[in-house]
């Protein structure tokens, strides 16, 4: 399981840290990746990681404000997100991909970050 935390309401300009804990489930071969949806859109894809070699990847709208990082004693993935913008207002899920499937299996149940400006 993937238990998703740390969202919160923010003003723009703001800073916040989101979670991603896994239970049950070793990360070790697995790539984690955040991604957000607003009511009417599709989800889209933020930033990921590859676990066992820290390999990152981002989104074109988030670079310079969004870094993923991983800590092993933890079993967890988070999201460090600066300079807020009211657009980065969504609901947050991660997610793993287990080395050699093609698709996300896990996911967690979003928390919501909400920015007012």
């Amino acid at each position: 399981q993937l238990q998703a935390s740390g969202g919160g309401l923010v003003q723009a300009g703001g800073s916040l840290r989101l979670s991603c804990a896994a239970s049950g489930l070793t990360l070790r071969y697995a790539t984690v990746g955040w991604f957000r949806q607003t009511p009417g859109k599709e989800r889209e894809f933020v930033a990921a990681i590859i676990w066992r070699t820290s390999t990152t990847s981002y989104a074109d709208s988030v670079k310079g404000r969004f870094t993923i990082s991983r800590d092993n004693a933890k079993n967890t993935v988070y999201l460090h997100i600066d300079s807020l913008k009211p657009e980065d207002t969504a609901l947050y899920y991660c997610a793993a991909r287990i080395t050699g499937y093609s698709d996300y299996g896990f996911w967690g149940q979003g928390t919501q970050v909400t920015v007012s400006s």
